[in-house]
């Protein structure tokens, strides 16, 4: 790779700033990287780098301090996100042509501030579930084992942060998106609060389980992503304006927690040994040498995995049941069954759930008056067989369908609180274990200065970019 596409966002962004590089240089660059690898991994499987060039070129008539934060920063967006005159195919055969005439809220925000498209990453099919691969661009292969998941949804985007193919990406997040890649390819992801990023036009514009996120190769370009992406918008009803204080600010003069929440499995889930030890040991060491007390606890999720499944399929009937209707035979069986699952609910079944994750919300407030911050894993096992659709079985538990085995991180999704996930360690066999850092409400400065120190302190950042290998190298043979 370049060393260009070696570099941090921040580091690009400054090399921007002071006329070092150009816009075009840097797309130049990732051209480059990206025909050398992506197809080793399938991660951005469609490319718009004339659009992107125009957009430079547009941006450097203009004087570098007059750019917006990114200053033409090149990145990838989604598959899910509708980006104007690109192919956006939401990973569905049913929209495999599909050229929307508008980009989406969240694209044109970043693009007004300096981020430049070059490409669209991979996705599963509407974004559902957590191992990306569709019927119109298939896998997308893990890059420490190529044999592998690289979890999903959003898979194309960590493996192209991975694999030096971009230096940001957007991510969405409903019950571990962003959360489930970071963790399984060894990058950086942050679930935000609802209305953090305006998103939309959506049909279902109050909903507040699906967010969109920023993904990076470390905490500190995960911090100045979130800032270019936050702000209220009118067509979003939930979105908030943005901080008084930049949540990069936050990263750069961090504050270390008093108390931390440590859980193994949330009470609710099997947890690969390996993978609660390699977590476990990084937050109660890493953590205690800041100086905070580490305890055992979570607050009590023993009935969120039900209330999730119900307002997740109660979600899907809202938005695809028209999709059922009319295209069931080009939809994958996944998608079918979670509107079924939401057609067949009744009223009692959505209110009980949905009473559930009001007090669900208000133990978890009231927890937070006690601690900082709350860590666990976040994936219950490492990266698995890319041949598997799903997680079947883990710790003698079978999983009833293709979302039970990440409750680790959909359980956290319905308490709305911000959610980082970022590099914790390796298992024996050279595989990266990431780990979620939770927050009060609206906490992300929290979760981010945490995660930054954590990271400096676990010695862990960055662990990308890497060159996609056919096998993962074991811990003792890489020293």
């Amino acid at each position: 790779m370049t060393d260009l596409t070696a570099l941090g966002a921040r580091e690009a962004i400054a090399l921007l700033r002071r006329g070092e590089v150009t816009p075009l240089d840097l797309i130049d660059a990732a051209e480059a990287r990206i025909r050398a690898v992506d197809g080793a991994v399938n991660a951005l499987p469609t490319l718009c780098l004339d659009r992107a060039r125009d957009h430079a070129r547009r941006l450097m008539a203009r004087a570098p301090d007059d750019r917006g934060p990114l200053a033409g920063l090149p990145l990838a967006i989604k598959d899910l996100d509708d980006v104007a005159g690109v192919r956006t195919t939401y990973g569905s055969p049913i929209y495999a042509d599909h050229v929307p005439a508008r980009s989406g809220l969240m694209v044109e925000t970043l693009e007004a501030r300096g981020g430049i498209v070059i490409a669209k990453s991979n996705t599963p099919e509407f974004g559902a579930g957590a191992n990306t691969f569709n019927e119109v661009f298939g896998k997308t292969l893990n890059p420490w084992d190529r044999r592998l998941t690289c979890g999903g949804s959003s898979g194309g985007a960590a493996v192209a942060l991975a694999t030096g193919e971009t230096w940001l990406a957007t991510g969405s997040d409903l019950g571990g998106s962003l959360r489930t890649p970071a963790s399984f390819c060894g990058v950086v992801g942050l679930r935000p609060s609802p209305g953090r990023v305006a998103t939309g036009p959506d049909p279902l514009p109050f909903d507040t389980l699906a967010v969109a996120g920023p993904m990076g190769r470390d905490v500190v370009d995960v911090a100045l992503m979130l800032d270019a992406m936050a702000g209220a918008h009118p067509a979003d009803p939930r979105s908030l304006p943005p901080p008084a204080r930049p949540f990069l600010a936050a990263v750069d003069a961090p504050e270390p927690p008093r108390r931390v929440a440590f859980s193994p499995d949330l009470g609710i889930t099997p947890v690969d040994p390996e993978v609660a030890e390699i977590c476990a040991r990084a937050a109660r060491r890493v953590f205690a040498d800041m100086g905070a007390a580490v305890e055992d606890a979570c607050p009590d999720f023993s009935d969120a995995p039900e209330t999730f499944q119900t307002l997740r399929a109660a979600r899907f009937a809202a938005g695809k049941a028209p999709l059922l209707e009319t295209e069931r035979a080009r939809l994958k069986p996944e998608m079918a069954w979670n509107i079924e699952k939401g057609l067949a609910l009744d009223g009692d079944a959505i209110g009980a759930a949905e009473r559930a994750r009001g007090a669900l919300y208000h133990r978890v407030v009231a927890f937070f008056d006690d601690y900082d911050l709350l860590v666990c894993p976040a994936a219950i096992v490492p990266p698995f067989d890319v041949n598997q659709r799903y997680l079947a079985e883990a710790g003698g538990q079978k999983f009833d369908d293709y979302v039970a085995w990440i409750a680790i991180t959909f359980v956290l999704t319905l308490t709305s609180c911000p959610v980082l996930c970022l590099p914790a360690g390796f298992t024996r066999t050279g595989l990266p274990v990431g780990i979620q850092i939770m927050g009060p409400p609206r906490g992300e400065a929290r979760v981010l200065a945490a995660g930054a120190l954590f990271e400096a302190a676990a010695g862990l950042a960055p662990l990308t970019p890497i060159e996609p290998r056919d096998r993962a190298t074991p811990r003792h043979a890489r020293r």
